[in-house]
């Protein structure tokens, strides 16, 4: 509670330096101002009331409503930067004098300038993010496997399916899947975006189950499906046939041993989840062993355990130019491939996005390990 509510008053304060400084750029009169004030403070508000009104009564009013509030979020962003970046020189300026006076003309024409830069920067991050990437990554192991040595697996996170992402990606995706022709497909988690009531109203994710690989298709829960109502989430993946593993493990008919965790945001004082080693007590490490596991914490750990591959999402990789640099202060791996001792990592920039459909510094995608066991 008192998080939203720190949340909300730095979002109130960024909109009101953002509203402050383009006062000051473009003058308007009282009344014009009055109704620019109201309209901004509309659509300062919109991703919150779509929110809302997703959770209320989901409808194609909600979802548009929350769409651009979420896009405004990324313009947001951007004239935040620009406008500090600005702010810093009119600082040094004070000091140094190394700037010329600047008319309410020229003012007028840098902010017109900033507000071009901005939308520039928004459209190019929303090509970006409607493009996805399909990454191969080869791996070998001294471990050996029933049939074919050689296994196929695909693993995407953080579809997202929900008011913003809908029925068009899920199609992308399954084309993806299908061009690729998998022996197994992994899905670790965030597959919905929070309320599952847009997902239930528009089916989103009923495509999935056509997907039939032969090693099968599975799933674990990621922060979002908390976020939303794991109870609701879980009968809808039940429903469509989506296997989810929470702190729970199974042995594919080649031997190959996958386990899921439940996401760190299920933990409770009450509800821990259980550990790693729990987990591991009962399977064959001379076997290979998968792990799937949303939130790519305690790498490290995890790399003493004889597993041979780890998969995540979560980070999004900062999803925005330069939120990329929290997200490799928070994880040992915001994004890509590592190995450490003999388990290989990945961490998914994520096939989907959260709020605004724009990415920077970053790429949606699809990673396929093509695995080559020992014979």
């Amino acid at each position: 509670m008192w998080f939203f509510v720190a949340l909300l008053c730095v979002y109130s304060l960024v909109h009101l330096y953002i509203y402050t400084r383009a006062m000051q750029v473009f003058p308007l009169q009282e009344n014009s101002k009055k109704y620019v004030l109201i309209g901004y403070i509309i659509l300062s508000s919109a991703f919150f009331i779509g929110m809302f009104l997703e959770r209320a009564y989901s409808s194609l009013l909600s979802e548009w409503i929350l769409k651009i509030g979420s896009i405004w979020l990324a313009f947001v962003l951007y004239f935040l930067l620009l406008l500090v970046l600005i702010d810093i020189v009119r600082v040094f300026n004070y000091f140094f004098h190394f700037l010329p006076h600047f008319s309410q003309y020229a003012k007028s024409i840098v902010g017109i300038c900033v507000a071009v830069i901005v939308c520039v920067i928004v459209l190019v991050g929303h090509i970006i993010a409607l493009r996805v990437q399909v990454v191969h990554i080869p791996i070998t192991s001294n471990k050996t496997v029933h049939g074919t040595n050689k296994v196929k697996i695909l693993m995407a996170s953080d579809l997202h399916l929900g008011a913003i992402i809908g029925e068009r990606w899920e199609k992308k995706f399954l084309r993806i899947v299908r061009e690729q022709n998998p022996d197994l497909v992994l899905l670790c988690g965030d597959i919905v975006d929070g309320d599952i009531a847009p997902v239930l109203r528009k089916q989103l994710g009923k495509h999935i189950q056509e997907l039939q690989p032969p090693l099968g298709l599975y799933a674990v829960t990621g922060n979002h499906e908390y976020i939303g109502g794991i109870d609701k989430a879980l009968a809808y993946f039940k429903k469509i046939n989506i296997q989810v593993l929470r702190d729970e493990y199974i042995e594919l008919e080649n031997g190959i041993q996958l386990i899921g965790r439940n996401d760190l945001h299920g933990q409770t004082a009450l509800n821990k989840r259980a550990s790693l080693d729990s987990l591991l007590q009962n399977l064959d490490t001379t076997k290979p062993i998968i792990v799937m596991d949303h939130q790519p914490y305690n790498l490290q750990k995890a790399s003493e355990h004889n597993i041979d591959l780890h998969l995540s999402g979560h980070t999004h990789h900062g999803q925005l130019w330069p939120l990329n640099y929290i997200t490799n202060a928070l994880f040992e791996l915001s994004w890509g491939y590592r190995l450490i001792n003999q388990t290989h990592f990945y961490v998914s920039s994520g096939f989907g996005t959260w709020g605004p459909r724009v990415r920077l510094g970053n790429k949606a995608e699809v990673v396929v390990f093509s695995v080559e066991f020992k014979e």
